[in-house]
Protein backbone atom coordinates (compact mmCIF):
# COMPACT_ATOMS: atom_id res chain seq x y z
CA UNK A 1 0.00 0.00 0.00
CA UNK A 2 1.29 3.36 -0.92
CA UNK A 3 2.10 5.87 1.68
CA UNK A 4 3.44 8.33 -0.70
CA UNK A 5 2.94 12.03 1.04
CA UNK A 6 0.50 14.40 -0.23
CA UNK A 7 -1.07 17.72 0.92
CA UNK A 8 -4.68 17.33 2.25
CA UNK A 9 -6.14 18.90 -0.82
CA UNK A 10 -4.60 15.76 -3.09
CA UNK A 11 -5.35 13.36 -0.59
CA UNK A 12 -8.84 14.48 -0.59
CA UNK A 13 -9.18 14.27 -3.99
CA UNK A 14 -7.77 10.79 -4.50
CA UNK A 15 -9.83 9.25 -2.22
CA UNK A 16 -13.12 11.07 -3.83
CA UNK A 17 -11.71 9.84 -7.87
CA UNK A 18 -11.82 6.46 -5.69
CA UNK A 19 -14.57 6.64 -4.53
CA UNK A 20 -16.56 7.40 -7.99
CA UNK A 21 -15.47 4.84 -9.10
CA UNK A 22 -16.91 2.29 -6.09
CA UNK A 23 -20.22 4.20 -6.09
CA UNK A 24 -20.26 3.92 -9.75
CA UNK A 25 -19.72 -0.15 -9.87
CA UNK A 26 -21.28 -1.20 -6.79
CA UNK A 27 -23.83 1.69 -5.56
CA UNK A 28 -24.18 2.96 -1.91
CA UNK A 29 -25.22 0.13 -0.22
CA UNK A 30 -22.43 -2.45 -1.71
CA UNK A 31 -19.63 0.05 -1.31
CA UNK A 32 -17.38 -0.31 1.62
CA UNK A 33 -14.85 2.31 2.86
CA UNK A 34 -13.03 -0.38 3.47
CA UNK A 35 -12.76 -1.02 -0.35
CA UNK A 36 -12.65 2.74 -1.15
CA UNK A 37 -9.70 3.17 1.20
CA UNK A 38 -7.64 -0.05 -1.04
CA UNK A 39 -8.54 1.53 -4.34
CA UNK A 40 -7.36 4.35 -2.98
CA UNK A 41 -4.20 3.21 -1.92
CA UNK A 42 -4.83 4.45 2.02
CA UNK A 43 -5.62 2.88 5.00
CA UNK A 44 -9.08 3.13 6.30
CA UNK A 45 -8.16 4.86 8.97
CA UNK A 46 -6.25 8.04 6.80
CA UNK A 47 -9.76 7.60 4.75
CA UNK A 48 -11.46 8.48 8.26
CA UNK A 49 -9.52 11.56 8.76
CA UNK A 50 -10.75 13.29 5.82
CA UNK A 51 -14.84 11.70 5.14
CA UNK A 52 -15.53 10.56 9.30
CA UNK A 53 -18.36 8.35 7.25
CA UNK A 54 -19.77 6.75 3.77
CA UNK A 55 -22.55 8.73 3.76
CA UNK A 56 -20.12 12.16 4.39
CA UNK A 57 -18.01 10.75 1.24
CA UNK A 58 -21.55 10.23 -0.93
CA UNK A 59 -22.22 13.69 0.08
CA UNK A 60 -19.65 15.23 -0.91
CA UNK A 61 -19.20 13.30 -4.36
CA UNK A 62 -23.03 14.60 -5.00
CA UNK A 63 -22.56 18.22 -3.60
CA UNK A 64 -19.24 18.11 -5.93
CA UNK A 65 -21.09 16.62 -9.18
CA UNK A 66 -23.68 19.94 -8.49
CA UNK A 67 -20.85 22.37 -8.10
CA UNK A 68 -19.57 21.11 -11.52
CA UNK A 69 -22.46 20.97 -13.74
CA UNK A 70 -22.32 23.81 -16.09
CA UNK A 71 -25.85 24.33 -16.59
CA UNK A 72 -26.42 24.37 -12.95
CA UNK A 73 -23.59 27.05 -12.75
CA UNK A 74 -24.70 29.48 -15.72
CA UNK A 75 -28.23 29.75 -14.10
CA UNK A 76 -26.56 30.58 -10.95
CA UNK A 77 -24.97 33.34 -12.11
CA UNK A 78 -27.26 34.74 -13.51
CA UNK A 79 -28.52 38.37 -12.20
CA UNK A 80 -30.96 37.90 -9.21
CA UNK A 81 -34.19 38.74 -10.73
CA UNK A 82 -37.85 37.64 -11.20
CA UNK A 83 -37.28 35.89 -13.89
CA UNK A 84 -34.19 33.93 -12.82
CA UNK A 85 -35.83 33.07 -9.80
CA UNK A 86 -38.96 31.48 -11.66
CA UNK A 87 -36.36 29.09 -13.61
CA UNK A 88 -34.97 28.35 -10.64
CA UNK A 89 -37.95 27.19 -9.62
CA UNK A 90 -38.76 25.26 -12.96
CA UNK A 91 -35.67 23.82 -13.52
CA UNK A 92 -36.13 22.70 -9.49
CA UNK A 93 -39.59 21.38 -10.43
CA UNK A 94 -38.51 19.19 -13.50
CA UNK A 95 -35.13 17.88 -12.01
CA UNK A 96 -37.45 15.82 -9.62
CA UNK A 97 -40.51 14.92 -11.97
CA UNK A 98 -37.58 13.32 -14.32
CA UNK A 99 -36.16 11.02 -11.59
CA UNK A 100 -38.05 8.55 -11.98
CA UNK A 101 -39.08 8.95 -15.78
CA UNK A 102 -35.44 8.28 -17.23
CA UNK A 103 -33.45 5.07 -17.55
CA UNK A 104 -30.75 6.27 -15.61
CA UNK A 105 -31.50 5.06 -12.19
CA UNK A 106 -29.08 6.76 -10.05
CA UNK A 107 -31.08 9.52 -8.72
CA UNK A 108 -34.16 6.87 -7.57
CA UNK A 109 -31.17 5.30 -5.43
CA UNK A 110 -30.54 8.41 -3.98
CA UNK A 111 -33.90 8.85 -3.24
CA UNK A 112 -34.49 5.62 -1.17
CA UNK A 113 -30.98 5.99 0.40
CA UNK A 114 -32.23 9.47 1.68
CA UNK A 115 -35.85 8.19 2.56
CA UNK A 116 -33.17 5.44 4.90
CA UNK A 117 -31.61 8.42 6.06
CA UNK A 118 -35.02 9.99 7.64
CA UNK A 119 -35.62 6.73 9.40
CA UNK A 120 -31.94 6.09 10.70
CA UNK A 121 -30.22 9.30 12.05
CA UNK A 122 -30.39 11.72 9.40
CA UNK A 123 -27.17 12.11 8.62
CA UNK A 124 -26.60 12.10 4.88
CA UNK A 125 -29.65 13.69 4.30
CA UNK A 126 -28.29 16.32 7.00
CA UNK A 127 -24.84 16.75 4.90
CA UNK A 128 -26.32 16.75 1.63
CA UNK A 129 -28.96 19.34 2.40
CA UNK A 130 -26.39 21.67 4.09
CA UNK A 131 -24.52 21.60 0.49
CA UNK A 132 -27.39 22.40 -1.57
CA UNK A 133 -28.35 24.63 0.82
CA UNK A 134 -25.07 26.68 0.75
CA UNK A 135 -25.02 25.93 -3.08
CA UNK A 136 -28.57 27.22 -4.56
CA UNK A 137 -30.18 29.02 -1.70
CA UNK A 138 -28.64 32.17 -1.85
CA UNK A 139 -29.34 33.25 -5.60
CA UNK A 140 -33.01 31.99 -4.50
CA UNK A 141 -32.78 34.37 -1.68
CA UNK A 142 -31.65 37.02 -3.46
CA UNK A 143 -33.96 36.42 -6.94
CA UNK A 144 -36.80 36.53 -4.39
CA UNK A 145 -35.66 40.00 -2.74
CA UNK A 146 -35.30 41.50 -5.79
CA UNK A 147 -38.87 39.90 -7.11
CA UNK A 148 -40.20 42.20 -3.94
CA UNK A 149 -38.14 45.64 -4.42
CA UNK A 150 -39.43 45.12 -8.11
CA UNK A 151 -42.84 45.08 -7.23
CA UNK A 152 -43.01 41.33 -8.84
CA UNK A 153 -43.78 39.92 -4.96
CA UNK A 154 -44.62 40.41 -1.57
CA UNK A 155 -42.50 39.94 1.35
CA UNK A 156 -44.85 36.58 3.32
CA UNK A 157 -44.16 35.62 7.25
CA UNK A 158 -41.72 32.64 6.73
CA UNK A 159 -37.94 33.65 6.06
CA UNK A 160 -36.45 33.54 2.36
CA UNK A 161 -34.39 30.54 3.16
CA UNK A 162 -37.30 28.14 4.79
CA UNK A 163 -39.18 29.38 1.85
CA UNK A 164 -37.03 28.00 0.13
CA UNK A 165 -36.87 24.48 1.32
CA UNK A 166 -40.16 24.86 1.74
CA UNK A 167 -40.48 24.88 -1.99
CA UNK A 168 -37.79 21.96 -2.16
CA UNK A 169 -39.16 19.81 -0.03
CA UNK A 170 -42.53 20.56 -1.84
CA UNK A 171 -41.41 19.06 -4.94
CA UNK A 172 -39.37 16.23 -3.43
CA UNK A 173 -42.24 14.68 -2.13
CA UNK A 174 -44.31 14.66 -4.69
CA UNK A 175 -41.51 13.34 -6.72
CA UNK A 176 -41.62 10.69 -4.33
CA UNK A 177 -45.29 9.39 -5.03
CA UNK A 178 -43.60 8.45 -8.29
CA UNK A 179 -40.71 6.57 -6.79
CA UNK A 180 -43.27 3.01 -6.70
CA UNK A 181 -43.39 0.86 -9.63
CA UNK A 182 -46.81 1.65 -9.14
CA UNK A 183 -47.23 5.62 -8.49
CA UNK A 184 -48.78 5.73 -4.92
CA UNK A 185 -50.30 9.22 -6.18
CA UNK A 186 -52.24 9.17 -9.80
CA UNK A 187 -50.93 12.62 -10.67
CA UNK A 188 -50.78 13.79 -14.13
CA UNK A 189 -48.02 12.95 -16.38
CA UNK A 190 -47.99 15.35 -18.96
CA UNK A 191 -46.49 18.69 -18.54
CA UNK A 192 -49.64 20.21 -16.58
CA UNK A 193 -48.18 19.04 -13.35
CA UNK A 194 -45.06 20.81 -13.87
CA UNK A 195 -46.32 24.37 -14.51
CA UNK A 196 -49.20 23.59 -12.11
CA UNK A 197 -46.10 23.01 -9.20
CA UNK A 198 -44.26 25.86 -10.92
CA UNK A 199 -47.70 27.80 -10.45
CA UNK A 200 -48.48 26.88 -6.76
CA UNK A 201 -44.73 27.50 -5.13
CA UNK A 202 -44.64 30.72 -6.68
CA UNK A 203 -47.76 32.08 -5.51
CA UNK A 204 -46.89 30.34 -2.29
CA UNK A 205 -43.04 32.31 -1.82
CA UNK A 206 -45.31 35.54 -2.75
CA UNK A 207 -45.18 36.06 -6.49
CA UNK A 208 -48.08 38.09 -8.14
CA UNK A 209 -50.46 36.32 -10.42
CA UNK A 210 -49.15 38.33 -12.98
CA UNK A 211 -45.79 37.86 -12.30
CA UNK A 212 -46.49 34.14 -12.24
CA UNK A 213 -48.14 34.29 -15.87
CA UNK A 214 -45.37 36.50 -17.41
CA UNK A 215 -42.49 34.50 -16.35
CA UNK A 216 -43.86 31.60 -16.19
CA UNK A 217 -44.62 32.31 -20.15
CA UNK A 218 -42.84 29.95 -22.80
CA UNK A 219 -41.44 32.84 -24.16
CA UNK A 220 -39.99 34.33 -21.22
CA UNK A 221 -38.58 31.16 -20.30
CA UNK A 222 -37.10 30.59 -23.79
CA UNK A 223 -35.32 34.58 -22.81
CA UNK A 224 -34.06 33.71 -19.74
CA UNK A 225 -32.67 30.03 -21.34
CA UNK A 226 -30.88 32.09 -23.96
CA UNK A 227 -28.98 33.99 -21.98
CA UNK A 228 -27.67 31.17 -20.12
CA UNK A 229 -26.75 29.47 -22.99
CA UNK A 230 -24.87 32.18 -24.14
CA UNK A 231 -23.06 32.25 -21.09
CA UNK A 232 -21.69 29.27 -21.69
Amino acid sequence: MSTKRLTGDMRRRQILDAAKGCFARHGFAGTTTKSVAAAAGISEGLLFKHFPTKAALYAEILAEACETDPALNRLLGLEPSTATLVVLIRDMVRHFLSAFTTADQEEAQRFRLLISSYLDDGEFARLLFEKIGALIAPVFTASLDRAIADGDAVRVAAKPLDLFWFSHHLVQMVALTRLPRAPSLPYPEDGDLERQLCDFILRGIGLSGAAVALHLDPKSLDRVQTKIAESA
